[in-house]
């Protein structure tokens, strides 16, 4: 049997509620509309939203029978609030999290380098926005139990499974025994330490370093805004670097690096943690100021990832797929881009109008993601917590030469985490006009947010469908245009005409116009009147034409659909 905890987490800022544990029939078996998925932290939850907003089913497990502990995953990106909103859960993050847009590097008392993130009138988040993990699952709850298409199992841990070509068998534990639960598609989200991919013996590729932080979480009134302030080899830890966050509630995160001759188990010691809080007050003038010690952990820098997401009917996502370093920001921030592009491919597959076949894109997309932030999270690691001598060596002479030389200041820059294009994705067009149109709103990108006069925002209108965006000009589309659409509707394909009105007239035959000014699109899109944009339901760009062909968006519909057919046949 298994016996989570259940007696409420010890918190100075959030209230933990411990929820009543489920068990089911010594045997069950979901249906062929239900997706389980097996981890209940920020992106299985994301993930469980996100397929029940496409119609789909989701059987949601948790092995704990209350949230999580303490800040863990901090930073949510600009990125990471425009999936959430899709997921239904952005506004209320958003009137607890605390927004920022600077981070600063600091050496020997002075402010090396000051890194601006940069902003855009179209945005509908700012780029980086600092909140605790409990919050955030708190407010992801609280959409799923909006969701009748979401069943929340808590104290349900997988302890087994058995997989055939068509399904999966999980034995789960509870405090009332085991059960077994069949389901037709099982979504890996169970964490870094995920037993399921431990019992499939799947390795994962990369590299581990060899550093290793402290996070510690204190209340405390620091006249501080909100902005990263990174310290390097301060005097009280020299070598090493700390990083502090403001968070809600008057809480201060402090991320400090290790010595290596120090186990984790001494660091954590309360002696310890507090000398170590205390020096960094003390180097920063505030050690008059009270505080209390919330929650702390330590972790390792790592730079992983398996090679293939997608096992028959395991489907692996964020720290269960990878693990990547914190520096920049990537590792939630990953995953619920992970959540995002699987959500609406599962969702494709599960309600038939798209083959099996369609979840390898899942598998090249993201996996190729993860390999291009390894690469460049690895830079980052590298500097933030040098593994060798070597690059200490360099680090240390970066440090030095930048309190006297401008040039060398931009090294310090952390390379923050952005979304991944796909531009070499099998879903992309073969039948358009990439080639022809400006590189920056390529195959694979995500198409630009426009902010309407009215104050909504694309992405609002987009989230969740195939889109069709046409820029039009006295309400005009092509006939042909018209036929195709309903075409694809007919095959069950969630898509959608909208027209972006340069001059604001209503396109007739369009789901939806909202009217744009000519030297937006021109801004946004480089493109004028006539051209169309096919996008994906995760906002990445599918297929681009200067003027519209007859037939080429249902010829690119085919790329990944010709299977299912063929199938029906």
């Amino acid at each position: 049997m298994h016996f989570p905890a259940a007696e409420p987490r010890k918190s100075l800022y959030y209230n933990y509620q411990v929820f009543p544990h489920y068990h089911g029939a010594a045997s069950e078996t979901a249906d062929d509309q239900t997706v389980t998925v097996v981890g209940a932290g920020p992106i299985g939850m994301t993930a469980a939203l996100l397929l029940a907003k496409q119609g789909v089913k989701v059987i949601l497990l948790s092995a704990e029978l209350q949230l999580s502990e303490g800040s863990r995953a901090l930073v949510y990106t600009k990125r990471s609030m425009e999936i959430l909103q899709a997921a239904g859960a952005a506004e209320r993050i958003m009137a607890k999290a605390l927004p920022w847009t600077h981070g600063n590097s600091i050496y020997k008392g002075q402010i090396a380098f000051r890194m601006a993130s940069p902003v855009s009138e179209h945005d509908q988040f700012a780029p980086l926005n600092n909140l605790q993990q409990n919050w955030l699952e708190h407010f992801l709850l609280e959409e799923i139990q909006q969701q009748p298409n979401i069943e929340m199992r808590w104290g349900n841990k997988v302890v087994d499974h058995e997989q055939t070509h068509d399904q999966v068998t999980l034995t789960i534990e509870t405090p009332e025994g085991a059960y077994q639960h069949t389901s037709k598609w099982v979504v890996a989200a169970d964490g870094g330490r995920s037993p399921i991919r431990e019992r499939m013996k799947l390795r994962m590729e990369g590299a581990s370093y060899e550093g290793r932080f402290v996070i510690a979480d204190i209340r405390i009134k620091l006249d501080y805004p909100t902005e990263r302030l990174a310290y390097f080899s301060p005097d009280w830890n020299p070598g090493n670097t700390i990083l502090m966050h403001r968070e809600p509630d008057s809480i201060w995160r402090f991320d400090y690096q290790l010595d290596p001759a120090v186990s984790p188990e001494e660091a954590l010691l309360p002696e310890n943690l507090h000398k170590a809080v205390n020096d960094q007050l003390k180097m920063i003038g505030k050690d008059h100021l009270a505080w209390e010690m919330d929650w702390s952990t330590v972790y390792s820098a790592r730079a992983l990832t398996l090679d293939n997401y997608v096992h028959n009917r395991i489907i692996f996502a964020g720290d269960a797929a990878h693990l990547l370093p914190i520096f920049g920001v990537r590792g939630a921030n990953t995953g619920f881009q992970d959540a995002q592009d699987l959500a609406w491919k599962l969702a494709a597959v599960v309600k038939g109008w798209a083959p099996e076949k369609l979840l390898e894109s899942y598998s090249c997309d993201r996996v190729g993601a993860a390999r291009e932030i390894i690469a460049e999270a690895g830079k980052s690691t590298r500097f933030m917590a040098p593994p060798t001598e070597g690059y200490r060596l360099l680090r240390n002479a970066v440090l030095s030469l930048s309190l006297a030389h401008e040039f060398v200041r931009p090294l310090y820059h952390w390379r923050t985490s952005r979304p991944h294009a796909y531009t070499h994705s099998p879903l992309n067009s073969q039948h358009d006009d990439n080639a022809q149109m400006n590189e920056l709103t390529e195959n694979g990108a995500l198409i630009p947010n426009v902010k309407f006069a009215d104050g909504s925002f694309l992405y609002d209108a987009i989230s969740g469908k195939f889109t069709v965006l046409a820029l039009t000009e006295q309400g005009q589309l092509p006939a042909s245009l018209h036929a195709e659409i309903a075409a694809l509707k007919k095959q069950g394909i969630p898509v959608q005409l909208v027209a972006l009105a340069l001059d604001g007239v209503t396109a007739d035959g369009a789901d939806r116009t909202a009217a744009i000014a000519p030297d937006v699109a021109a801004e946004r899109f480089f493109a004028q009147a006539g051209a169309i944009y096919l996008v994906r339901p995760g906002h990445h760009i599918n297929g681009r034409w200067i003027n519209y062909r007859e037939n080429a968006i249902t010829q690119t519909f085919q790329q990944f659909l010709q299977a299912a057919e063929g199938a029906a046949a």
